[in-house]
């Protein structure tokens, strides 16, 4: 895997940055580009919002367009369903890098609910709130900065991302990087976090537990900020008219 640079613990380094507007821009285009391929996918309207972002998220974000254009669209499917659907460093499910299937990963998933719920936006039933095409919308179109706060608390799950497709050699890596660059690098903790998930990759299923994704997930039983016992029945639902509801691979981890 590509090596990773030390950086001084608990320090976030700066890098040149977006303003909001180019930021939104970037991660609406990033969002549309994440979604499974088909027919629908508004190409178009992508690369006339890539035309007004800088060189050093416009030039990845091309990149990728040129390969969407080229490649037989029955190819784009399989390629997306081999590469976020069978690899678990590879899948877009933030919470799964630091979770697994386990009980906290139900945990942090009611937080991106709670977040979209706050914008008065809800999910369909079939989508779950952490994937990445849905966390970027919701920062590009409801919330920047409370959107750009869940992605920052992923960090190390987006970074092994960025690296898992880099050394794959995916076109998908060259959408990452573009969404990494209205981010800090990685340093500190996140960094060593992304070192161990390398290493390890995400927990494992914890036992007698029911993964998240199966009806009434357990998460909260006894947490009072829930309001109840008992089983927590998490409907999640597409934010507004532009998140689409048609890739499998939102789902479902």
């Amino acid at each position: 895997m590509t090596p990773l640079k030390a950086g001084r613990r608990g320090r976030r380094k700066a890098r040149p940055g977006l303003d909001d507007r180019q930021l939104a821009t970037t991660w609406q285009a990033a969002s549309l580009l994440l979604d499974y391929p088909d027919e629908h996918q508004p190409l178009d309207l992508v690369e006339d919002l890539v035309a007004d972002l800088p060189a050093e998220v416009a030039d990845p974000l091309t990149r990728f367009l040129a390969h969407r254009r080229r490649t037989p669209l029955r190819a784009l499917q399989e390629d997306y369903v081999e590469t976020f659907d069978t690899r678990r460093r590879c899948t877009l499910f933030l919470t799964y890098f630091l979770h697994g299937d386990t009980r906290k990963r139900g945990m942090a998933l009611l937080r991106f609910k709670q977040a979209y719920l706050a914008a008065d936006l809800e999910l369909d039933d079939r989508e779950l709130p952490d994937h990445l095409a849905v966390v970027l919308e919701f920062a590009a179109t409801a919330d920047l900065q409370v959107g750009r706060q869940l992605l920052l608390d992923h960090r190390a799950g987006l970074e092994l991302l960025r690296l898992s497709l880099s050394d794959l050699g995916s076109p998908y890596a060259d959408i990452v990087v573009a969404i990494c660059v209205g981010l800090p690098a990685v340093s500190g903790d996140d960094l060593e976090m992304v070192r161990r998930l390398a290493a390890e990759g995400p927990p494992e299923e914890e036992v007698g537990m029911t993964p998240y994704g199966a009806p009434g997930f357990d998460a909260a039983l006894t947490d009072p900020a829930f309001g109840r016992a008992g089983p927590v029945d998490l409907g999640l639902p597409t934010l507004g008219p532009t998140v689409s509801t048609s890739t499998s691979s939102r789902r479902g981890a």
